[in-house]
């Protein structure tokens, strides 16, 4: 039996201005050509298939048209949340999909949710596990010892009665790790990017299944052993991401220990690259390919160029970021935290920084229009 491993759809989310609905559909439809393509039949969707817990207008109809599509050529999908969905609202239509083939767990509800599917080999179990919190299990089992993640998920599976000796996948979105710590993509944001001991999971206590679709981090990636996998994300959600590349793995499941994994390149329809150099060499004639993908430009000119964003983008109109690599933010990265603020107010700390950029001292009215901005923010207050 063939399954498609996929994660982190994040429908709905953008790059910086630019909405990436469209990009999701190219993506999805990409996807759906490859189902096809490849004879697979079934879909593992391993959590935050919304980028938001109150997801727009746009995004419900893309995953409508996704989930449509899937149940009409007849495809089986097991569907969990992440921990950007909404239980309630994933939830919403949980038994009619069903019906249709399209299984859906967002909360857990005690016990890990099991579907069984047969081919010539025998029975397969897909378990499904929804992004869940220590606190979560410790309700459901006040009995048991749990202080962390990896307590949690132990005891779930512990409770769950699975025949090992037969085929198990498991779908789950947690933080899991090896014997160090996985690729983060930069995207994922802070409750990853922060994440304490606590709520890691070791990939241990996982290992027993045949296949784990993990979701939660957007590069893709092996933990620890071959069949424990997180997908990553459909596209490059994050500046940080330019330069790495996105796929899906198809797993080929045979007779119990005997499995294919292969890993499917994704093609967006709007790449995201960065690209560095001189203003003057960027936008030299034969230097500008691919006019119409995302770009993250670093230029390296020592002189601040006025309305850089708005030349670049006569050229590169989907310009999310510019930013300056030079002498001025060399000797700034140079320069020490502990010696660039110590003893100094707000207000001197933002004259040192504009004439460190601008080799220019900072004027009245700029100043003063910094400080309003800084009190808005919650930066600084009156007394400052």
């Amino acid at each position: 039996m063939r399954f498609i491993h996929l994660g982190d759809l994040h429908i709905g989310k953008s790059l910086g201005e630019y909405n990436l609905i469209e990009d999701q559909q190219y993506i999805l439809d990409q996807i759906l050509e490859l189902i096809k393509d490849r004879d697979i039949d079934a879909a593992l969707l391993a959590g935050d298939i919304y980028d938001r817990a109150l997801p727009s207008e746009a995004a419900v109809s893309l995953l409508d048209y996704f989930i449509s599509r899937l149940a009409e050529n007849g495809i089986e999908a097991y569907i969990i949340s992440g921990n950007h969905d909404s239980e309630d609202r994933l939830n919403y239509g949980r038994k009619l999909f069903s019906s249709k083939g399209i299984h859906i767990v967002s909360r857990f509800g005690g016990a890990l949710e099991k579907y069984e599917l047969e081919d010539e080999f025998g029975k397969i179990s897909i378990c499904l596990l929804p992004f869940v919190k220590a606190s979560q299990v410790r309700h459901f089992y006040p009995e048991e010892e749990i202080n962390s993640y990896d307590d949690a998920v132990r005891v779930v599976i512990d409770h769950a009665d699975i025949d090992f000796d037969s085929r198990n996948i498991l779908i789950a979105h947690q933080f899991v790790t090896g014997e160090t710590d996985p690729a983060i993509a930069g995207s994922e944001g802070g409750s990853v990017q922060n994440v304490g001991t606590i709520e890691k999971i070791s990939c241990e206590s996982l290992k027993a299944f045949d296949y784990v679709a993990l979701g939660h981090l957007h590069s893709p990636q092996r933990i620890g052993y071959d069949n424990i996998r997180y997908s990553g994300s459909i596209l490059k959600y994050s500046l940080s991401e330019a330069g790495s590349s996105k796929s899906v793995p198809v797993i080929t499941l045979k007779e119990k220990g005997n499995m294919d994994i292969e890993l499917v390149p994704l093609r967006p329809k709007r790449d995201l690259r960065h690209i560095t150099g001189k203003m003057e060499q960027l936008l030299a004639s034969e230097n500008i390919t691919d006019t119409d993908d995302f770009m993250y430009v670093t230029l390296t000119n020592e002189e601040i160029i006025n309305d850089a964003m708005n030349i670049i983008q006569q050229y590169y109109p989907n310009t999310v970021k510019i930013d300056y690599q030079n002498s001025h933010t060399k000797e700034i990265e140079e320069l020490g935290v502990f010696e660039a603020t110590e003893n100094k107010s707000f207000d001197e700390l933002i004259s040192d920084f504009y004439k460190k950029m601008y080799g220019t001292d900072i004027t009245d009215e700029e100043l003063r229009i910094m400080m309003e901005v800084a009190r808005e923010a919650g930066v600084i207050h009156e007394a400052d």
